[in-house]
């Protein structure tokens, strides 16, 4: 399996996903933006894309320019059927990128909260009732022909699925211990009191059930998008809380 990361900053890295990718072998090319001279591989040959998160906004091309090339990156890679899963701002990517509005979200969500999935024929199938973590300011319009997969009482828009192998999701399924610690330390400054975030300290009393669930969840979405079989034969333990 060729796999390429899409990283935006240093401190949001790939989480439980690395696990993963190393289980079955995979081939993983890094793009890191925030680095020098950042490199786009031809899309031919590529099995999946993974386009993480970040805190800058999709409408910023005019301060960084790279996202027209991430844009046509990932527009070019959907039409090859390359594999895609996009977290946050990659979710937020892959929307603007095929012609979806990005806009600032009625309320920060920042924290352990609960979603909704939304059952459909043909398409991924969150738990009807799960918690995750999140990060994000920002929202999206369904991208053309894409089926919204869960919701949340503060942001509507909260993953789609578009064909089938192209999911995005605004909140953190491969967050582990490590990865809170480095986006909460790098982004503290963001956790002003909110109906929808949390304290840090409340952040960072999840037990480890938590991070276990949404990290199998991943891995469920994951071999969902790439076909792959040992991951559906083995399907997620699903729920939890925080």
């Amino acid at each position: 399996m060729r796999v390429q990361v899409l990283q935006h900053v240093p401190f949001e890295g790939i989480g439980s996903i690395d696990a993963w990718l190393s289980s079955r072998g995979a081939a993983v090319g890094y793009t890191r933006f925030f680095e020098p001279s950042p490199a786009l591989p031809d899309v031919r040959g590529l099995d999946l894309a993974i386009v993480m998160g970040g805190p800058m906004s999709v409408n910023d091309e005019a301060a960084l320019p790279w996202l027209v090339a991430e844009k046509a990156f990932v527009r070019d890679a959907i039409r090859a059927g390359v594999a895609m899963v996009g977290v946050c701002l990659g979710a937020q990517l892959i929307a603007s990128a095929l012609g979806a509005r990005v806009f600032p979200n009625r309320q920060r969500e920042i924290g352990w909260f609960e979603l909704r999935g939304e059952a459909g024929d043909d398409t991924f199938r969150f738990p009807e009732r799960f918690l995750a973590f999140h990060w994000h300011g920002e929202t999206f319009d369904l991208p053309p022909g894409a089926r919204r997969l869960a919701s949340s009482v503060a942001c509507e828009n909260q993953a789609f699925q578009l064909g089938p192998n192209v999911v995005g999701v605004q909140f953190h399924l491969e967050t582990t211990a490590d990865s809170l610690d480095a986006i909460a330390s790098a982004c503290r400054n963001e956790l002003v009191e909110a109906r929808f975030v949390q304290s840090e300290a409340t952040i960072r009393a999840a037990q480890p059930e938590a991070y276990a669930e949404i990290n199998a969840l991943m891995s469920e979405l994951l071999g969902y998008v790439t076909r792959d079989d040992v991951t559906r034969a083995a399907p997620a333990t699903r729920g939890g809380r925080a």
